[in-house]
């Protein structure tokens, strides 16, 4: 295979026929969620390099900066219980690439397949090749990644495409991953100059996608979640070590209960859940993590 070819972008749009839908549910309290990964951000990063909207975000919304990955603290498996609400005892995805993985996707439910099942538009922006396998047809109405084997986009690149996106589109699911502080951190070091400029470079993208997503949904009328998929220490992660398993979890936008969310265990695998209860759906019985409802107002069908 050319090297063009291999390297060319991955791209997924489902058919309105894949999967029967139902309509979306009467009681939400929201029609619209973003959820950004940021890869690889320390939430003590966020202070350190004055993450200016991410700190924004804190402010005016829900936040702990005390949430916890799963192990192996590794980008796949981690981003495969963010999006599944199941650790990797349940979902199986153990490797971190398609080299060993030896499977093109995978098979269990996402955030994408159960909101799209009930009538909601899904769209997902990876900036590393490695998520092919969760760019499962029939579960996006819309996805993109880099391809190749090790594909990777800046926040640059992939916000564009965001934007471009949103112009045109509007998903009621929107994923968006920024790969920035990952690559410093392996390359520079975790906490270096190098891994600052890039965490301010994802919060910088962070402030642009929320500007578009203003424009596409109007003010007020969608749910931003933000986190990551694991930190890092030295040039690496993967390990138990807190400075790797420890990760920013923020809510912020419609509905949400401002203020930090003191003694609330946060694991990634709630994420999913939060995603769908959000949007009025109940998530799947397999599924071991639990919304986390503490960080927003109660809601009524009318509101």
């Amino acid at each position: 295979m050319a090297l063009a070819a291999a390297c060319a972008p991955r791209y997924v749009i489902s058919r309105p026929g894949d999967i029967p839908r139902a309509l979306a549910p009467a009681a939400s309290l929201t029609r619209n969620v973003v959820l950004v990964s940021i890869d690889g951000l320390r939430p003590d990063a966020i202070g350190r390099f004055a993450a200016a909207t991410l700190q924004r975000l804190m402010h005016e919304g829900s936040y702990s900066l005390a949430a916890r990955t799963i192990m192996p603290s590794k980008t796949l498996p981690s981003h495969a219980s963010m999006l599944s609400g199941e650790p990797p005892d349940e979902h199986g995805v153990f490797w971190n690439n398609v080299l060993t993985a030896g499977t093109d996707v995978v098979e269990f439910s996402t955030i994408f397949s159960v909101a799209r099942e009930h009538g909601y538009q899904t769209a997902a922006f990876f900036s590393k090749a490695k998520f092919g396998p969760l760019q499962r047809p029939g579960t996006l109405d819309y996805s993109q990644a880099p391809g190749g084997l090790f594909g990777r986009w800046s926040s640059d690149r992939t916000l564009a495409d965001v934007r471009s996106y949103l112009a045109q589109h509007r998903p009621n699911l929107l994923f968006v991953h920024l790969s920035d502080p990952d690559r410093a951190g392996h390359s520079s070091g975790w906490m270096s100059e190098a891994y600052g400029r890039a965490v301010r470079e994802a919060d910088e993208a962070v402030g642009q996608l929320m500007l578009a997503a203003d424009a596409a949904y109007g003010l007020g009328n969608y749910s931003l979640l933000v986190t990551a998929d694991h930190g890092g220490h030295g040039y690496d992660h993967g390990s138990g070590d807190p400075r790797d398993v420890t990760i920013p979890w923020i809510a912020w936008g419609r509905g949400v209960n401002a203020g930090l969310l003191k003694d609330v265990s946060i694991e990634t695998f709630d994420t999913a859940p939060t995603v769908l209860w959000l949007l009025g759906v109940k998530e799947p019985d397999s599924w071991n993590g639990d919304a986390v409802t503490e960080a927003f107002l109660p809601f009524t069908a009318t509101d």
